[in-house]
């Protein structure tokens, strides 16, 4: 057998996780059969909601008509649905008046007609639209606020849906009483569907009580609006018992754990052992990046508990709280830690990225890490602590080329880690 590259290894295990979630690899299986009298409306958001409109239009077997909204530079060529790309991770006007008109779409259908609602992570953010009495510009800043605080992306949408005019179900209800499908590609861990782009056309467990709770916690200045909103019950989000989700269904079509089995596949395929440790890591990142060192370390000096060669894989979504101003999202700021942990331990490499494209809100996917990175920042002058504790992961894996860039993949199953231990 060829002796393995492990940085090629590593960009292939990445690859096939991306192909994995693809909407023309994992949608087609779920489409509905089209109503016999009704129409189709088709409605959705996310980074990967217009390669799944896309998807849909090849495969779909009638008439259909619609809009979903993505991330600028995220969108796809259809035909019959129309793409608005509007601005991820803080929302602007352009994703509130696709909110709207999606909204007027839906008004007025009947039980004879369909809404198929294609949803994937980073919705939330894309389709938004503030309750009655508060402003985009508050939500704009309860959104930056929320995504320096190292909040959970349950809290964080936890209080979007109670800041929402459609997210939450309220979509859901708006289409009423056409039957709703909804098709979703998770990002979340756990892959509760009614978190995924905070849950627009699913109803919601949770309360404003828990949404003031999540800006307390954090210490997140409001304005009286909001706070009044939330206090006051006046934002609470329909629940399951509502009887007009009774006819609804939704169906996840990928998510973290296919892509992490395709990645195993792929290492077996090439004489590699996978572990698959979790597809649900949540936590700070550096935190993170640091338990992952003492596993790999393991590993790599004592054969506990797998054997070499082998690579560990995991998923989920990590949180960084920003306390500096340096560049990077949660994959760069993993693996600063994790090379910090691991002290430039033999025969152990890294990539880290998400599987959109977009680290965060920057250009690169991801990184690579080598067991001689730290050696050679330390050679150019760079010290990987103090970027570390200015959340500059980008600047140091740029400065030593090992920056991933892939643009946008049009799919988003969250963050994707694979440590070869040789």
């Amino acid at each position: 057998m060829n002796p393995i590259d492990p940085r090629l290894f590593l960009r292939s295990l990445f690859n096939s996780a991306v192909n994995a979630a693809s909407a023309a690899q994992c949608l087609p299986a779920y489409l509905p059969v089209p109503p016999s009298q009704g129409r189709t409306i088709v409605i959705g958001a996310g980074k990967a909601a217009a390669e799944m409109a896309h998807v849909l239009e090849q495969h779909w077997q009638g008439k259909l008509s619609g809009l979903v909204v993505t991330r600028y530079g995220h969108g796809a060529s259809c035909q019959h649905i129309e793409v608005v790309e509007a601005a991820h991770p803080v929302p602007d006007q352009a994703g509130k008046e696709a909110a709207v008109r999606i909204l007027d779409m839906v008004h007025g259908l009947t039980q004879d007609d369909l809404v198929l609602c294609l949803i994937s992570g980073g919705g939330s953010a894309l389709l938004t639209l503030p309750a009655e009495g508060i402003t985009l510009e508050q939500k704009q800043a309860i959104n930056k606020a929320l995504l320096k605080s190292g909040a959970t992306i349950n809290e964080m949408n936890c209080v979007r849906k109670h800041l929402s005019a459609i997210k939450g179900g309220r979509l859901g209800l708006a289409c009423a009483p056409a039957r709703v499908v909804t098709l979703l590609i998770s990002d979340v861990p756990g892959d509760d569907a009614a978190v995924i782009a905070s849950g627009p056309t699913l109803p919601d467990t949770s309360t404003c009580e828990q949404a003031w709770a999540v800006l307390q916690k954090y210490a997140i200045p409001v304005a009286p609006a909001i706070e009044l909103h939330l206090r006051s019950g006046a934002g609470e989000t329909p629940k399951p018992c509502d009887v007009r989700f009774a006819a609804n269904s939704h169906q996840i079509i990928t998510c973290a754990q296919i892509a992490l089995e395709a990645a195993a596949a792929t290492a077996r395929s090439q004489g590699i052992t996978p572990y698959i440790l979790s597809a649900n890591v949540e936590g700070e990142a550096r935190d993170v990046g640091l338990m992952h060192a003492a596993i790999a370390r393991q590993v790599a000096i004592y054969g506990q508990p797998f054997s070499k060669p082998c690579v560990l894989l995991s998923g989920g979504e990590t949180t960084v709280t920003v306390r500096g101003n340096g560049r990077g999202g949660r994959n760069a700021e993993f693996l600063l830690s994790l090379a910090l942990g691991l002290q430039g331990c033999a025969e152990v490499y890294a990539l880290a990225a998400d599987t959109d494209g977009i680290d965060g809100s920057e250009d690169n996917a991801g990184a690579l890490l080598g067991p001689d990175s730290l050696a050679q920042a330390e050679s150019l002058g760079i010290s990987a602590q103090k970027l570390l504790a200015n959340n500059d992961g980008y600047g140091f894996f740029s400065a030593l080329g090992d920056l991933i860039v892939t643009g946008p993949t049009r799919t988003n199953v969250n963050d994707f880690r694979a440590i070869f231990i040789g």
